[in-house]
């Protein structure tokens, strides 16, 4: 499972419904009571695997920061969800035990619950109240809102583009898969997934949706819920393909199931009440990231396909159009960090373009631990600078 990655689990049936930015946000005012954060300094988040402490439960409305300090063992991610505690306003995903990392959301006036979750899956751990005070307003100059506005616009556009040809490529995977032709069905595995991977952090604004396509075995076999749910998605087919076979009657069951949650995935984003906020987009391409460095580069993502190459060129591709959308904005705000922004990921995709094979990419476990640290080590000069992406434009 996978940073405000733009939201984060919420049951299948709900609907995610983002703060939208108007022509002004209210910024954080001087002064508060006793229970209020300084505005000065960012909220401090400590977590351990068994509890979740916000250092305030109450601020003043517009761009919050938070110090999310992992003092657990394992992975964990801090969450900020409506009071029925379903739907995810904010979330900031794989922070790893021992880590601090800011996280920048825009909020507005309201009653939030705030909590966290153990490797990313499973209960809510430490979930507590959190209000959000009207703070002062600040006037956005009209032109940097036409930019706004424009961005959240082209990225929605993006997102139902990718959601479409997911669900057509999937069908096309599935028939493959089910008629036992399995050289068709690897070739198509790994392309159809990279649908997938681009919006991964709004597939997993939808709570169920996301474990139901992309839940890893082992994540599955670790989870805390697994009692009455079965294990499914696309990670169950590859194992199936290269590995375990499946019988013809579970493999057909398991492509059913692969393609109406998909369709589900499909006819949310295509739902009336869709929508995506200005930091949603900029969190989403330091969740994309996030989700290289801290899980997909050790090769745990594809662990019988192998085919983690493609993974980490759509999660790129995902982050290249998130932030292309945020782009003017970043550089009217800090022209430095854009700068670096875009030439980091220049050097991550010339590193990635010397393992293309054909129309794809070769076999991970082709590479040697040089060159798989050699991307590490261009995941993470690309990461720092774009953790600060939502802070500088928002």
């Amino acid at each position: 499972m996978k940073n405000n990655r733009m939201l984060a689990l919420l049951s299948v049936g709900a609907v995610v419904l983002p703060l939208t930015l108007s022509g002004c946000v209210a910024n954080n005012p001087e002064g508060g009571d006793s229970t209020a954060a300084d505005s000065n300094a960012p909220i401090e988040v400590t977590i351990t695997d068994d509890t979740c402490e916000v250092s305030t439960n109450e601020v003043p409305s517009g761009r919050i920061n938070f110090k999310l300090v992992n003092k657990g063992t394992v992975r964990n991610e801090f969450e900020i969800l409506a009071p029925d505690k379903l739907r995810i306003v904010g979330e900031r995903e794989n922070l790893g035990p021992g880590t601090t990392t800011d996280y920048t959301v825009l909020l507005e006036p309201g009653d939030y619950v705030t909590a966290c979750k153990k490797n990313m899956i499973g209960s809510l751990v430490g979930d507590k109240p959190f209000t959000v005070t009207q703070g002062e307003a600040v006037e956005i100059a009209a032109d940097e809102q036409q930019v706004i506005d424009d961005a959240v616009t082209n990225y929605t556009a993006y997102v139902k583009d990718q959601s479409g040809q997911l669900l057509e490529a999937t069908k096309a995977f599935a028939a493959a898969y089910v008629a036992g032709d399995t050289e068709k069905a690897k070739a198509l595995y790994p392309t159809a997934r990279m649908y997938y991977e681009r919006i991964e952090p709004t597939a997993e604004a939808f709570g169920d949706i996301d474990p139901a396509l992309d839940e890893r075995e082992a994540d599955y076999q670790e989870a805390d819920d697994t009692e009455g749910r079965e294990w499914t998605g696309w990670h169950k087919a590859e194992k199936d393909l290269w590995d375990e076979p499946l019988s013809q009657e579970e493999r057909q069951k398991t492509a059913d199931q692969l393609v109406a949650d998909t369709q589900k995935l499909y006819d949310l984003v295509y739902s009336d009440d869709f929508s995506i906020n200005i930091d949603d987009i900029s969190n989403g391409a330091i969740s994309l990231l996030e989700e290289v460095a801290t899980t997909k580069i050790t090769g745990e993502e594809e662990a019988f396909s192998h085919t983690d190459l493609y993974d980490f060129q759509a999660n790129l591709e995902g982050a290249k159009v998130a932030y292309g959308n945020v782009e003017a904005l970043a550089k009217k705000k800090d022209p430095e960090l854009a700068d670096t922004i875009s030439a980091r990921m220049d050097a991550l995709q010339q590193e990635l373009d010397k393992y293309k094979s054909g129309n794809g990419y070769v076999s991970y476990t082709d590479l040697n631990d040089a060159q798989r640290r050699e991307l590490s080590d261009l995941v993470d000069a690309l990461r720092v600078p774009l953790a600060k992406l939502t802070e500088a434009i928002v």
